[in-house]
């Protein structure tokens, strides 16, 4: 579905069981990033109401998985730690075109397109790999949300932009990020 050039390497998921409170840290700062992202969209797009009507839904449901991953980190007695570089989503930040208003608008949907797929990829190696019932449903569930945000992402792109372009742009970001992934997969964080 996302096109992903290079998965995720299934032991990644051992990694991250072996200290899930990091990951769950690591996992809650995500969510609130992701909601700031969205936001930050927003402040781009007041002339489109449908979208921003969107975003805010999304920005809703980022700042509730937050609070859902933040109440498992209290319940298990973890202790809530400091938001963390997202050394991945930094490297990504570095492709996003910085032309035209049209351009950035574009690619900066695509980036979050592409944060969703390999968000939405990684909670299907913890479904499948980890051995804690209560986070592999947890994470199914935010894998369905993770796959319907990508979508939503992609969507407002090709909306906002030429399609066609917008798909050779999308291609081009796979291809970036599938040498970016290359590092990662190795620390107990989501995109780490």
């Amino acid at each position: 579905m996302f096109k992903l050039k290079l998965p995720t390497d299934p032991r990644w998921a051992n990694i991250a069981e072996e200290n899930i409170g990091e990951i769950l840290t690591d996992h809650a700062w995500c969510e609130q990033k992701a909601a700031t992202n969205a936001i930050g969209l927003i402040t781009m797009l007041p002339e489109y109401s449908e979208i921003v009507t969107e975003l805010l839904a999304i920005a809703q449901e980022e700042l509730d998985h937050f609070n859902q991953v933040h109440e498992i980190i209290k319940k298990r007695g973890y202790t809530f730690g400091r938001a963390r570089k997202d050394d991945y989503v930094n490297e990504l930040a570095k492709f996003i075109i910085q032309g035209s208003r049209e351009d950035l608008i574009v690619d900066k949907m695509l980036f979050a397109a592409m944060i969703e797929a390999r968000s939405c990829e990684r909670f299907k190696v913890l479904t499948e790999n980890i051995k804690d019932e209560e986070l592999k449903t947890f994470y199914k569930e935010l894998m369905i949300s993770e796959a319907n945000h990508y979508t939503t992402f992609i969507g407002f792109a090709r909306q906002l932009g030429d399609p066609e372009k917008v798909n050779k742009r999308w291609d081009a970001w796979l291809e970036y990020e599938a040498n970016i992934i290359k590092s990662y997969g190795n620390k107990e964080s989501i995109h780490g």
